[in-house]
């Protein structure tokens, strides 16, 4: 199934360099990679909880949020 994605320059570089050494052209096999382990660490009920959060901030506190997490990201180092 394709979709659409958007992410960060940092990601792409990143996701760029990753394919390079492996010898791969495009992300798929790499995102779909990454959404398997992520898919096989995630219990239903973190599922069910992480669901449950909606609307539980303000827009204040969720923009807040997402500032703060945008922030740190841009301080990780791509591996």
């Amino acid at each position: 199934m394709r979709t659409t994605v958007e992410i960060t320059a940092r990601q792409h570089e990143a996701l760029s360099a990753l394919a390079r050494r492996r010898g791969v052209r495009g992300f798929s096999t790499l995102i779909q990679e990454a959404l398997d382990d992520y898919l096989a660490n995630v219990t239903p009920a973190e599922v069910e909880a992480l669901l449950g959060l909606e609307g539980v901030l303000s827009d204040e506190d969720a923009a807040r949020t997402e500032d703060t997490i945008t922030e740190l990201r841009s301080t990780w180092r791509a591996s």
